[in-house]
């Protein structure tokens, strides 16, 4: 929520509700921890202005006392000028002074801004853990505890609940319990990922090399608006494997999209498909190495220079490798990341280079963007937008990740974002534009990954095996619960192909 107060009034700042009340934003310009940055600045301002009037009230008392030597010379003027230079000496000591309180205020101000955040972040944890505590959160009228606030406590204090994010038998994930004591951190969450990985049995979800096997390159007309892109990504998710590079501008002044897919488990053969379970896996555990590195190529086959601006827009496990562009040095050496989309992706514990503005879109009842168990940050470049609203009770019932996490909500929410008058909004949808622009005809290359399969080693299972009755093929889930912790879709299974699938090479 932004913090405003009228201009020269000289009140504290309050806190003023989004002007459409579907949003709750948090970061950016209008962000709690701007506001800090911005206190602070003004403190350090304040204080090189009163070195500086230290430093000139010093120089005129020089003169004052310089001027005593010529009072003899003649003592009318030469009293006039000394006591003249004397009250301006003293005008200045009682401006620095002046100052001096106003910066110890603004720096008082600060703290108690810090101390009141603290408290309520404390309320705001015991009452989403606390039994008991929901008529209270009610009767002072704070925000809903939502399904998605709720995992990402879970997921804090369980870790073994990232297990289910993977898809692993329950009982296996439940054994990683222990690792508790550090899940409030991305070095834990990582951590955990990596026990995982570790385990016998569970090798097919290590990173391997990715790959690029075909390209398909067309010129056509594309919706670069924050909605736009989200649909691209839902787009590109059906077909297996796929990613899309956009090139726009002409040469010269050209910048890029990478739209990269959500989690997809079928469509090809088990453990070659760099979005599958390993995929969550990678991104989490080992900051998208591998894909990363495919992205790369992919961007430098479609013609991209070094230095060229960038975009990546990721949905779900895409967010967590468009976020991971952002902390990867290799790529940050050659393209110049400058934004960054995600919808229903769990990437609080990413923290991209400097100079990348990243705006992320959750919904209050989507689990998914709490499955690592941390919040994301609070930073002026760096915004995040959760949706609210009503979802029809039949829909529930309905299988695949719930639907908080359908990317017809997320797209219609990224229009009422493009829309917002709230000034963190504004800022973020603008640093986009800057990059994309208005939109148009523009050359778009669709390239096929894969990852090298798992050598096969006796005593070693690839991956989970078939179950009885499917014809020697990978079995799927088999009922609407399992396809739901395994992150499938109603319609993940034999959706139609809408592009033309690259010729392998």
């Amino acid at each position: 929520m932004a913090e405003t107060s009228p201009a020269g009034s000289g009140g504290a700042p309050v806190p003023s509700a989004p002007a459409d009340g579907t949003l709750r934003i948090r970061g950016g310009v209008g962000g709690l921890s701007f506001q800090f940055e911005e206190l602070l600045a003004g403190a350090s301002a304040l204080d090189g202005m009163i070195r500086e009037l230290a430093a000139v009230e010093a120089e005129a008392d020089g003169v004052r006392r310089a001027l005593f030597a010529y009072q003899s010379d003649s003592y009318t003027s030469g009293s006039h000028a000394i006591t003249a230079v004397g009250e301006g000496t003293r005008a200045l000591g009682r401006v620095r002074m002046q100052l001096d309180r106003l910066c110890s205020e603004v720096r008082a101000s600060h703290r108690e801004y810090e101390a009141a955040e603290s408290r309520s972040a404390l309320l705001l944890r015991i009452a989403r853990t606390g039994p008991g505590y929901g008529p209270l959160w009610k009767m002072f009228g704070l925000p809903p505890i939502t399904l998605r606030d709720t995992v990402e406590d879970e997921i804090s204090q369980v870790p073994a609940r990232l297990g289910l994010l993977l898809g692993l038998p329950t009982g296996l994930a439940a054994g990683l319990a222990a690792a508790g004591e550090t899940a409030g951190s991305a070095a834990g969450v990582r951590s955990i990922i990596r026990g995982l990985t570790a385990a016998q049995g569970l090798e097919f979800l290590r990173p391997r090399p990715v790959r690029i096997t075909g390209r398909e390159t067309r010129t056509q007309e594309v919706d670069l608006s924050p909605a736009g892109l989200l649909l691209r990504a839902e787009a590109v998710g059906r077909n297996s494997g796929e990613i899309e590079v956009v090139e726009l501008g002409d040469r010269g002044s050209r910048a890029w999209v990478v739209v990269i897919p959500g989690t997809q488990l079928d469509g090809l053969p088990q453990g070659t498909n760099p979005f599958d379970a390993g995929g969550i896996a990678e991104g989490l555990g080992y900051d998208s190495a591998e894909t990363a590195t495919a992205i790369r190529k992919a961007l430098a086959e479609a013609g991209a220079a070094a230095g060229d601006q960038v975009a990546a827009v990721g949905y779900s496990q895409g967010g967590i490798h468009a976020m991971n562009l952002g902390q990867d040095k290799a790529f940050l050496a050659e393209y110049d990341l400058k934004f960054v989309l995600t919808a229903g992706s769990p990437v609080g514990g990413i923290e991209t280079a400097a100079g990348t503005s990243t705006l992320h879109l959750e919904h209050e009842q989507d689990w998914v963007p709490g499955a690592d168990g941390l919040p994301n940050p609070d930073t002026k470049n760096r915004v995040t937008v959760t949706l609210a609203g009503p979802i029809p009770g039949h829909e529930w019932l309905e299988p695949g990740m719930g639907p908080g996490h359908g990317m017809g909500r997320y797209a219609d929410g990224a229009r009422v974002v493009a829309a917002s008058p709230d000034p963190s909004l504004q800022f973020s949808t603008a640093a986009l534009a800057a990059v994309v622009g208005a939109g148009g005809t523009a050359t778009v290359t669709r390239f096929s990954l894969r990852r090298e399969a798992m050598p096969s080693r006796p005593g070693v299972p690839l991956a989970p095996g078939p179950r009885s009755g499917t014809g020697g093929k990978p079995a799927g889930p088999s009922g609407p619960a399992e396809r739901a912790a395994l992150g499938l879709a109603p319609n993940d299974r034999a959706r139609a192909a809408n592009w033309p699938r690259g010729r392998p090479r």
